[in-house]
């Protein structure tokens, strides 16, 4: 099989680049296994009982990558593939599509939506790459859409995505086309606004504003960490992370002093805690 322009690791050995390595081997693995004489346990599988797999394969590679494991991320890489590979097997078998359709549909997204690198379009910067791809998907959509109820360039956004994901998404789809605040002091006020509007829902007592209010302050400040280029499903990950780490110092301590969280009080408690923030600039 030919490939073109490859790079390859120098650890990469010739063994590992025979039929046996290849993507149709995976597949003819994966037909195996659900064959009739198969895995009873791959045999039972459906795109249903399969999702919950391809989000923790997920998530595992993503820790890999935060963890900077090159090792990890190769072998949860594998499993992430093997989820696509299991998803395709499970659609051939239903005469939906195959693997094949999977990478013929991608390659040729992939050409579509850079024609500035294979066609004859100009981007002078990723942001402008951004804009010709969003472009490019909505043309595409409209086409799709021909005779049909127009949808929504938002429409296309996954609502099982994690919320900050999911938030940060549409609001970069809407700036693509020109919905954005000119500068980052309309966001900031916006964060001032809602937090007031909160403050004034929990005067009020009214449960189901008070959740409305807290949506609207976490919105806007997913948009703030998005014009200041922060990811702000990292950020509160790093957050929570620090917390654990603040949180675990307490436990330590108050384990040395033969004493139980429980039965201390909350000045005890923060007391450790300002003394965890002492120990992490040491």
């Amino acid at each position: 099989m030919a490939f073109g322009k490859v790079r390859v690791a120098e650890e990469v050995t010739v063994l590992e680049t025979k039929e046996e390595y290849s993507l149709a081997r995976l597949v003819n693995i994966m037909a195996e296994l659900r064959a009739e004489d198969g895995c009873p346990w791959d045999r039972k599988q459906t795109h249903k009982s399969l999702r919950p797999y391809l989000v923790e394969e997920a998530y595992e590679a993503i820790q890999a990558i935060d963890d900077m494991d090159d090792k990890a991320l190769c072998e949860e890489l594998g499993d992430v593939l093997l989820q696509v590979v299991f998803h395709s097997e499970v659609a051939d078998e239903r005469g939906k599509f195959n693997i094949t359709h999977v990478l013929k549909g991608i390659i040729e997204k992939m050409v579509r939506r850079h024609p500035h690198v294979f066609g004859d379009a100009e981007a002078k910067d990723s942001e402008a790459v951004l804009v010709n791809w969003e472009r490019i998907k909505q043309k595409e959509h409209a086409e799709d859409s021909i005779g049909k109820e127009v949808d929504s360039i938002l429409g296309n956004v996954p609502k099982v995505m994690p919320a900050l994901m999911r938030a940060i998404k549409v609001q970069s789809k809407a700036s693509r086309v020109g919905f954005d605040w000119p500068d980052i002091e309309g966001p900031l006020s916006k964060v001032d606004e809602e937090y007031a509007e909160l403050r004034e829902a929990r005067k009020a007592g009214d449960i189901d504003a008070i959740e409305e209010e807290i949506g609207d302050v976490l919105f806007a400040l997913v948009n703030v960490s998005r014009f200041l280029k922060v990811d702000p499903e990292i950020a509160l990950g790093k957050a929570v992370d620090k917390f654990i780490s603040r949180f675990r110092y307490i436990e330590r301590e108050a384990r040395k002093n033969r004493r139980q969280l429980e039965d201390m009080t909350l000045e005890d408690m923060d007391a450790l805690w300002e003394k965890s923030k002492e120990a992490e600039v040491l």
